[in-house]
């Protein structure tokens, strides 16, 4: 089965009724354009680096603003539309980092809670402490689509391998990675791990991004990118700005790719042995 898929890349602020706006505006144009499947980066609905802000302007599920359009719009348009991810006020005063997928009649078909919390200190003084605010998600999610099996993942997800292993063992044929980069993190790392888990799980990765200086003073990395199971990059959108790459894909390539190289059928159970010196030259027996 193929397909046109689009990634959309945003520059989100911190007003979820702009942002709204400014993903339908996208969306529409995608797939005006024959996209089939269309989806948008991390944090579509609101980057804020403040929390209390960004409480303030949280809504549940049934009332954020984002979902809501996105569910419009993917009934309107006929498609599959991705939201890859929304901030979500919870009951319990914590934030769900969720993405959504709205079949082409309008209906929710799932959704995905990042797994993974983004706590680090980087080299540049920028600190995050995504568990402070954020409930993590406990569920990997499949689903099993008119076009192929989609798998889910979040933004530092795509650091956790055994998360895109399980998933590609379940047969997942496609990896949606929307995310939301660093600049120093992007510039190092972004490329090479969307490549690295194409290739380990012979699937397409699709990666919608946010990119550019935001209003919140946050800069992230952009480079939104649709990659192919051998690990060739066939769209790749640019370092700051809104856009929209597409590629053309093709489920029977991941197929062939696993026959190609079959590690997911290879792949066998191991003991872990450690060992440690005992004296001279020696180890433990």
């Amino acid at each position: 089965m193929s397909f046109k898929a689009a990634a959309v890349q945003m520059c989100s602020g911190v007003d979820p009724a702009r942002n709204a706006e400014t993903m339908a505006k996208l969306v529409r144009e995608a797939a005006a354009r024959g996209a089939t499947y269309i989806q948008t980066p991390e944090m579509t609905g609101a980057i804020q680096r403040d929390r209390a802000g960004l409480r303030s302007v949280l809504k549940d599920e049934a009332n954020d603003i984002v979902v809501r359009a996105a569910a419009n719009l993917a009934g309107e348009l006929g498609v599959y539309l991705h939201v890859g991810s929304t901030p979500i006020g919870l009951s319990d005063g914590k934030i769900a980092n969720r993405g959504f997928l709205f079949g082409p009649d309008g209906v929710k078909i799932c959704d995905y809670d990042k797994i993974h919390m983004f706590d680090v200190d980087l080299e540049n003084g920028e600190s995050w402490r995504e568990s402070a605010a954020y409930r993590p998600g406990a569920t990997a999610r499949i689903a099993d689509l008119s076009f192929g099996k989609l798998g889910f993942s979040i933004c530092y997800d795509v650091r956790f391998p055994e998360l895109f292993r399980q998933q590609a063992v379940a047969g997942a044929e496609i990896m949606s990675v929307p995310a939301a980069f660093t600049r120093q993190t992007g510039e190092a790392h972004w490329e090479i791990l969307l490549r690295a888990r194409a290739i380990e799980n012979g699937f397409f990765v699709i990666a919608a991004a946010q990119a550019g200086e935001h209003e919140d003073g946050r800069e992230t990395f952009g480079h939104s990118m649709i990659i192919d199971p051998w690990g060739r990059v066939l769209a790749e959108a640019g370092p700051t700005g809104e856009g929209i790459i597409f590629a053309e894909i093709d489920v029977a390539a991941v197929h062939g790719a696993r026959a190609k190289i079959p590690n997911l059928r290879n792949a066998r159970t191991f003991v872990l042995d450690e060992v440690a010196p005992t004296g001279k030259g020696g180890v433990a027996a």
